[in-house]
């Protein structure tokens, strides 16, 4: 998509450290001596005076008492334990959001845009309701729940059109491929961690879609292992044997995406416990996650646009936030987005002042949602 100019982004940085000496001098202070001369005084008649010794004052003295500083122990933390607490036969609504956008755009005059450059935008979003029904728990706390699809929206788009847009609650879209997901049910394993461990029993579910259409193969997606996993996964949960935190306590764990052309990267997701609330429907955290790139995981990154990766300047946001209520076991909201920004401007045409530079802008949006509604 770029030009064959050769791009090369130099960057230089003077660090300036000065030092402004400080000296200390010693003083010194002199005394002077002053002598006196005696001189000898005629001796004087001796008189003899008889006094009488005054009896001693006695001053009776209370001591003081003591003052007392009354010293109170500091309140200690709160400790809380940050697990998901499955009970056999309960249930409970919820709605999953997944979505996914790339786009690209050339800024500057036209008259320098490549002829085979085609921008826009290309992404999907999936919204998908579902009940989840606790079938058993094992001794760990972790569970066997069977989810069943309630409703579904998904929309597609390719380059600024729409592929698919699918609402199971529009009487149009009764005939569709994938409107047959409603209804059907799979099981999962889960642990008290958040963790799919197992999906289990899809072939009733895969075996009502019909058809080879774009909806249909779509469908057929939405219920793959990989899918599930991701959507009844919750990534904010730290792992069982760090599981008791206080306010003000971080845990982290590990997330990787793939931009493409612009390589993989990884990101650790860094959680703090910021506040414990009580509220009519019981004790309420707050946890707020913030990301950085994963240096450790950088090395094992793919290579692949590696160099086309250093033509850009990158900026990115990546955060997140949890609720969950203590008293019930169950996460009332879980939100993640990352959006990365890419720029390239070249240099050439930066150096003429009264044209704007052409540059080259890649945008990429990721969202996780997950909310209790019942």
């Amino acid at each position: 998509m770029m030009s064959d100019k050769n791009c090369l982004f130099i960057a230089a940085t003077l660090i300036c450290l000065l030092l402004l000496p400080i000296g200390c001098g010693p003083s010194a202070k002199q005394t002077a001596g002053v002598e006196t001369c005696k001189t000898p005084k005629p001796e004087l008649e001796k008189v003899v005076v008889e006094t009488k010794p005054e009896p001693e004052k006695v001053v009776e003295t209370k001591p003081k008492p003591e003052k007392v500083v009354e010293t109170k122990p500091e309140p200690e933390k709160a400790v809380v334990k940050l697990a998901l607490n499955f009970k056999p036969n309960d249930v409970s609504t919820y709605k999953v959001i997944t979505e996914s956008r790339k786009s690209v755009s050339w800024e500057g005059p036209v008259s320098s845009k490549p002829k085979a450059f085609k921008g826009g935008e290309t992404g999907d979003r999936s919204e998908i309701t579902f009940t989840q029904q606790i079938k058993s728990v094992d001794e760990a706390g972790n569970a066997t729940a069977q989810i069943t699809i309630k409703k579904i929206k998904y929309l597609a788009n390719i380059r600024e059109g729409v592929a698919i847009d699918f609402d199971s609650s529009r009487e149009k879209d009764e005939a569709d491929p994938m409107n047959s997901l409603t209804g059907q049910s799979y099981s999962i394993k889960l642990t008290s961690a958040g963790q799919v461990v197992a999906v289990i029993d899809t072939r009733d579910a895969l075996g009502a879609i019909k058809g080879d259409s774009a909806s249909a193969k779509t469908a057929r997606s939405l219920i793959g292992d990989e899918l599930i996993q991701q959507r009844h996964s919750l990534p904010a949960l730290p792992a069982p044997e760090k599981s008791s935190v206080s306010k003000g306590e971080s845990w982290s764990t590990l997330k990787s995406f793939d931009f493409g052309m612009l390589g993989a990267k990884s990101y650790e997701r860094v959680y703090k416990l910021a506040r414990i609330e009580d509220s009519d429907k019981g004790k309420v955290v707050v946890a707020e996650m913030n990301a950085v790139p994963s240096v450790d995981k950088a090395a094992e990154q793919s290579p692949s646009g590696g160099f086309l990766s250093k033509l850009f300047d990158n900026t990115e946001k990546y955060t997140g936030r949890l609720t969950m209520n203590l008293t019930t076991g169950k996460v009332g909201e879980y939100r993640e987005e990352l959006k990365s920004e890419w720029l390239a401007v070249d240099p050439e045409s930066a150096k003429k002042p009264d044209e704007e530079p052409a540059a080259l802008r890649m945008k990429a949006f990721r969202l996780y949602q997950i909310e209790k509604i019942d």
